[in-house]
């Protein structure tokens, strides 16, 4: 599975590592996916999130109830 959010739909970023002589070679900026358990009360279960920083920091700005409504309208089963 490629590193992307459930919730933001960050995905790898790609550019060049720049050496010191200046010769470029191809790189991916992985963003910082972390894999977090929520309990969702409306189901009565838990469900497993892989999220970015960002995304956790949404999901405990807006709570779970509405984070998986925004996961789900994105087409993404939870």
């Amino acid at each position: 599975m490629s590193a992307h959010c459930m919730l933001t739909g960050t995905r790898p970023g790609f550019g060049n590592t720049i050496s010191h002589s200046h010769r470029r070679t191809p790189r991916r900026f992985d963003p910082n996916i972390q894999s977090k358990r929520y309990w969702l009360p409306s189901e009565g279960r838990y469900v497993r999130l892989r999220l970015s920083a960002k995304g956790i920091k949404t999901v405990d700005a807006i709570g779970v109830e509405a984070a998986v409504a925004r996961i789900r309208a994105r087409g993404v089963r939870v």
